[in-house]
């Protein structure tokens, strides 16, 4: 997998869940989906992830913003989301994708 969940655990994301999706979707392979405090530390995520991508020459699409409560990065093959507590129960990625195999959950 193209992606590292240490980028988010390491700035204190919490609930870090890695789904594969590879046998339920064609559009990516990965979901990782995350918990974050506040606009601040979403952003500092976003930034986090840049960092990384950008020493490795990758890059990402983003929708959403850190004032939103979900922030979505389009890495191609690996999706990441970054919700706020009420959003990630709200929308339920994980409900959705019950059918899909969870790889790594970081409490």
């Amino acid at each position: 997998m193209l992606f590292r969940s240490d980028v988010l655990v390491d700035r204190q994301a919490a609930d870090v869940v890695i789904l594969d999706l590879t046998s339920l979707a064609a559009f990516t392979d990965y979901f990782v989906i995350a918990t974050v405090d506040n606009e601040r530390q979403m952003q500092a995520l976003v930034d986090a992830v840049d960092g990384v991508l950008q020493e490795t020459g990758g890059r990402f699409r983003q929708e959403g913003a850190p004032d939103s409560g979900w922030v979505l990065l389009d890495l191609g093959a690996v999706i990441v989301h970054l919700f706020g507590l009420e959003d990630r129960a709200r929308y339920n990625l994980e409900g959705l994708w019950q059918k899909a195999q969870e790889v790594v959950r970081v409490q």
